[in-house]
């Protein structure tokens, strides 16, 4: 919803908030301590450069700027996101939340075409999520930001986090240049594991592939709506892989997809494993049970239904254990905690869901 907010008192709700979902916004200019001289060069010659249809123009609508809400504009001056006393004054502090996740996006170097340039610049995504957020509100956690085409890299850039209590998750896009659940991804997932941190996936991408199976759509409308299809190719190819047969204790995060696509998914999945389960041996369960027991989803954008108890119905089938709270900020898509949930949910899963299963699933004290 794009509305303005005046904080002129914290609006508290009571159950000790975790959003899973801020941007910060990274600036660029703050990377050149956090890079040797050889990758700021290439970066002041070159550029970034992304696998990505949109690379000659700003993915999102220009009616909103930097994909922000009218009034997250910091007052002193500066992009939506990039203000930390801003950001407590309109998110942290107004709605009293426990915990923010920060799931940083451009520039960090993700899907650059140069591998080795890629994890430079994930390093100072990471150097600047301690530096400028983390370290000075301590209710912030950071995401390990991987260059993820290039997963040996990737891995590193875990083992290097890993045991940090500033880093609550590695993080990926959901347009990667093979699908998820493919081998070459594998280290990834391996150190995560070790580390015991889940791999949240958030919408978007840079793949050089276009998200539909016949080309690049006309219209930005449907960029956005096949975030949730580009999520169930995620599903997919991580169940059918054996990715969770492999890593037991992998914990899987959709972001900003919506949610109410995943029971369908599920029972489509069921079916065809029925009559086809000798082409994957490899997958013990019904895919289901591996959806209920390794993915989480998050509750922004949450679709909303002609009849609202068939949203409730979608949570319940998914599990009120396995949904997060995200607001989004500072998109102009934002979910206001306050009105967020349908109103029918009992105290106990409003409270699941704003705080707790977060608190479990990330560790939280």
């Amino acid at each position: 919803m794009n509305v303005e907010l005046r904080p002129t008192r914290a609006q508290k709700t009571r159950y000790g908030i975790v959003d899973c979902d801020i941007h910060p916004k990274m600036l660029i200019e703050d990377y050149r301590k956090h890079l040797s001289n050889q990758w700021w060069s290439y970066l002041q010659t070159y550029g970034i450069r992304p696998r990505h249809g949109f690379t000659k123009s700003y993915p999102m609508p220009k009616i909103t700027p930097q994909a922000a809400r009218r009034d997250a504009w910091p007052p002193g001056g500066g992009l939506p996101g990039s203000d930390l006393g801003f950001m407590q004054e309109q998110l942290l502090d107004l709605y009293d939340m426990d915990y923010g996740i920060l799931n940083p996006l451009q520039p960090t170097g993700q899907g650059d075409q140069n591998p080795e340039f890629s994890a430079a610049l994930a390093f100072a995504a990471n150097e600047q999520q301690l530096e400028r957020w983390t370290s000075q509100d301590r209710r912030l956690k950071a995401s390990v930001v991987v260059p993820y085409e290039n997963p040996e890299a990737s891995a590193i850039e875990v083992k290097r986090r890993a045991g940090s209590k500033d880093f609550a998750q590695v993080f990926m896009l959901s347009r990667t240049a093979e699908a998820h659940g493919r081998r070459r991804y594998w280290p990834i997932y391996r150190e995560a594991v070790e580390a015991g941190l889940p791999i949240g996936i958030h919408a978007f991408g840079y793949s050089g592939w276009p998200l539909t199976n016949s080309g690049w759509p006309s219209f930005y409308i449907e960029e956005g709506t096949e975030h949730a299809t580009g999520q169930q190719a995620v599903v997919a190819s991580m169940i059918f892989e054996g990715l969770f047969e492999q890593f037991r204790e992998l914990k899987v995060v959709l972001i900003e997809c919506g949610f109410g696509w995943l029971p369908a998914l599920g029972w489509r999945l069921d079916k065809h494993w029925e009559r086809m389960r000798d082409d994957v041996p490899h997958v013990k369960r019904p895919p289901s049970e591996y959806i209920r027991e390794h993915f989480w989803v998050s509750t922004q954008p949450m679709e909303e239904a002609e009849e609202p108890e068939h949203v409730v119905d979608a949570m319940k089938w998914i599990g009120f254990d396995r949904i997060l709270f995200a607001s989004d900020y500072p998109h102009w898509d934002f979910d206001d905690p306050v009105l967020a949930l349908p109103p029918s949910l009992t105290e106990e899963q409003r409270r699941m869901i704003y705080g707790d299963n977060a608190k479990k699933l990330y560790r939280l004290p």
